[in-house]
């Protein structure tokens, strides 16, 4: 059953959350690369400042990492009550390499009122991040898939799987690249690339990187590389730095195929003319990368109760459809439709645009690999490959 505002309230109050709360800044350390997602936290800031006197400063990062770092730091100077972070979007590597140092506060996510509505019973990805249980250290906030997209105008037939891709860029030489490694989006293509040219050997990737692991895996990854490489924007020799000069090089006509870990995201580019009006968004047959984001709190946060509050609201129907918005961010809820009432499922419905993924598009959903894969992946590529900057 769905939570009233009221018993929200009340849970909070039981919690003794509510009255420490007020009158707080929380101190949100994210991403800011995103004008969209910069502008959603600002509107968060002016309904929590509403509706719980708090106010939430998003703290712009370049790289999550800088974040686990700083609170690294503070842990190692004896700060453990006075954390200048008080929640901090993460997943994946920063996620486990946190957890592994303690720097997270335990067993609050699942206390959330909220929380109840992702159904994290039938939907085990609620606990999971990159094949680590997250056990009440963060709290799910969107998620998200891997998605190609593509001119209509410019491309009749773009590629369905990585086989077809390398066949694509022999007939298109320089009109495809993906960002470097560091990137959040260049590394899940490397991961892409290696889910589906081992599915033999694909249980490998959901457990900690071995050596020999490694090395069955980059072989089919290497041996397709080295063929797409030259086949590349500037014939392979230099990459993007980051998605967002990806999504540039389309919008110029540079490259005819690019990729976004947000789907909604495409429709949202061609609202604002960022992209062209004849773009079109779809999934590869031979899978799509997939995975839940998360928000955590550090142990040594000044402000939890306040920090629990916001995240809560982020996990509510109204923030979760508003996020969902392809003129807001649109970035998938992990709320389940049967646990909202008809209003709630309502506020989640919005008008289809011709850029938009169709419905029932993902031919298969790839799980992220164990957090293990992402820097040994990175680093294999770097020694194979070079800087190429």
């Amino acid at each position: 059953m769905p939570l009233s505002k009221a018993c929200v309230i009340a849970m909070f109050i039981g919690a003794g959350w509510a009255g420490k709360a007020a009158a707080t800044t929380v101190q949100f350390f994210g991403w800011g690369g995103s004008p969209q997602v910069n502008q959603y936290l600002q509107w968060v800031s002016e309904q929590t400042q509403a509706r719980y006197d708090i106010k939430v400063n998003h703290v712009k990062l370049a790289d999550t990492s800088d974040a686990v770092t700083r609170v690294l730091g503070e842990k190692a100077a004896g700060n453990s009550s006075r954390g200048s972070i008080d929640l901090l979007w993460i997943n994946g590597e920063n996620f486990a390499a946190m957890k592994q140092h303690n720097l997270l506060l335990s067993d609050w996510a699942e206390q959330l009122p909220n929380f109840a509505l992702t159904r994290p019973d039938e939907n085990p990805s609620m606990r999971m991040d990159f094949g680590i249980a997250t056990d009440g250290q963060e709290a799910p906030w969107g998620k998200a898939a891997l998605v190609f997209y593509f001119n209509q105008r410019l491309v009749s037939e773009p590629p369905a799987s990585l086989a077809e891709l390398l066949e694509f860029a022999r007939q298109n030489p320089g009109r495809f690249t993906y960002p470097l490694p560091d990137d959040f989006l260049g590394i899940s293509f490397l991961k892409y690339a290696a889910l589906s040219l081992n599915a033999a050997n694909r249980q490998l990737l959901y457990a900690p990187v071995t050596d020999p692991a490694l090395a069955t895996i980059t072989g089919p990854l290497f041996t397709y590389l080295d063929k797409l490489h030259p086949l590349l924007w500037q014939q392979g020799e230099f990459f993007v730095r980051q998605a967002s000069m990806l999504q540039q090089l389309f919008s110029d006509n540079e490259i005819l195929l690019a990729f976004s870990f947000t789907a909604a995201e495409i429709p949202a580019a061609v609202s604002r003319f960022d992209l062209p009006q004849a773009t079109r968004t779809y999934a590869m047959h031979d899978g799509s990368l997939s995975n839940v984001h998360f928000v955590a709190i550090p142990f040594n946060s000044a402000r939890t109760d306040a920090a629990k509050t916001v995240a809560n609201f982020l996990l509510s129907p109204e923030a979760q459809a508003y996020k969902q918005r392809v003129s807001v961010w649109g970035d998938e809820t992990v709320l389940s439709m049967e646990a909202l009432s008809k209003e709630q499922q309502q506020q989640f419905q919005t008008q289809s645009h011709p850029a938009a993924l169709a419905p029932g598009a993902y031919q298969q959903l790839l799980a992220e690999p164990h957090a293990s894969w992402a820097p040994a992946l990175r680093d294999a590529w770097y020694a194979r490959y070079g800087a190429r900057l």
